[in-house]
């Protein structure tokens, strides 16, 4: 999956560039002050990421950060 950052700035100036690459199968990361503040993801990609946190809990790991982490590493090789 290819991965775009974008101020919020940018973001709230450009929303129609940011929503069709998002319409296109493209993740968004939104930065305020330089910290990643949230993410834009394509509708089909939401199921995925509601069953990784799910499967994080349900393998008794509490830290729900950590396996989010480790399931985009193992699908995309970065989480940046």
């Amino acid at each position: 999956m290819v991965v775009a950052t974008a101020s919020a700035t940018e973001m709230q100036n450009n929303f129609g560039k940011y929503l069709n690459l998002i319409i296109s199968g493209q993740e968004v990361i939104v930065t305020k002050n330089g910290k990643e503040v949230g993410r834009f993801i394509p509708k089909g990609a939401t199921i995925s990421y509601l069953t990784d946190s799910l499967t994080g809990i349900l393998n008794g790991k509490d830290d729900l950060d950590e396996v989010k982490s480790e399931r985009l590493m193992e699908k995309y090789g970065s989480i940046d």
